[in-house]
């Protein structure tokens, strides 16, 4: 979510009941616009928090001319000094998912070590040697804000257009989805490079605008599947009501007299975005312990 509206925003996405103290909140509105003057970026976003066992880590997101292209992580323990994360390489990815385990320490010089036994050379000539992976827990916070954010960051369709050089930017023309459309999960997008765009046919390309549809939709997400349920009663009375249920790793809900779409993750657990329809205000947040629910298939 945009700094700049911080205080309203995480009013917003506090239906689950994590939020942030109003210390917390000081502290980031004043160290957020140092933040974004010292490594001059033209947008800083408020990611979430990463809870730990010692400490918790705050995590913001700085964003340059193009809103996908060299975005930038850091960390910070007391929501006032600001770390840079490295970039997650796939090395990197490969190493954290072989040596971490557990629920992260909250000291960031924490180091994770695996050893295992690795068979070298073929028939006669094999020979066993081990092999010790190491990792800093600097390394997994920066390998779960990627993972997170190639899974969960969403967009409303029409929040971001991509020119014609492919430099992506917000669409400032961009007024909020309608009601009736902003129930919908096909609405609603990856915030990421596309996967399953690039296997569409040209047919199915054909009815698609290139400068905003340039990303893949939620509804696509596996696994899918589930039924859609609309009560007009409950709705009337002001309640949550469950829309459009066409994919079973997102809940999409319409809270606050149906004024405000709510969507929650099944697969990041306390990853929610928020989207007020006829408004360009939109935003997601985490906050979790920074561990995949891998028991989603067994919940469906």
């Amino acid at each position: 979510m945009d700094s700049e509206s911080l205080h309203y925003s995480l009013d917003l996405a506090a239906g689950n009941g994590l939020t942030l103290s109003s210390e917390q909140r000081a502290a980031l509105q004043t160290s957020l616009v140092i933040l974004k003057r010292n490594y001059k970026f033209s947008r800083v976003l408020f990611w979430g928090k990463i809870m730990g066992i010692k400490c918790d880590y705050f995590i913001a997101q700085g964003v340059e001319d193009d809103e996908m292209k060299n975005k930038k992580s850091l960390y910070s323990l007391n929501c006032m000094d600001w770390h840079l994360l490295p970039p997650a390489t796939e090395s990197m990815i490969a190493d954290v998912a072989l040596a971490a385990q557990g629920r992260f320490t909250g000291d960031p010089s924490h180091e994770y070590e695996h050893t295992e036994t690795r068979i070298k050379g073929e028939g006669d000539d094999a020979t066993e040697e081990e092999v010790t992976v190491k990792v800093n827990e600097a390394s997994r916070l920066a390998t779960a804000v990627s993972n997170i954010d190639k899974d969960a960051s969403v967009v409303p369709r029409g929040a971001f257009t991509k020119s014609p050089s492919g430099k992506v930017q917000t669409n400032r023309s961009f007024g909020g989805l309608d009601p009736i459309e902003a129930a919908k999960l096909r609405n609603y997008l990856h915030f990421r490079e596309p996967v399953n765009l690039k296997k569409k046919s040209i047919l199915e390309m054909s009815h698609l605008n290139p400068a905003i549809d340039f990303l893949d939709p939620l509804s696509e997400d596996i696994p899918k599947g589930g039924k859609t349920t609309s009560p007009l009663s409950r709705r009337a009375r002001g309640e949550q009501v469950h829309l459009d249920a066409s994919n079973r790793s997102w809940s999409l809900q319409l809270e606050r007299g149906s004024t405000m779409c709510v969507l929650r993750s099944l697969l990041w657990l306390g990853l929610t975005f928020f989207h007020i329809p006829q408004t360009p205000q939109h935003g997601y947040i985490y906050m979790g312990d920074g561990l995949m629910n891998l028991d989603l298939p067994f919940m469906l």
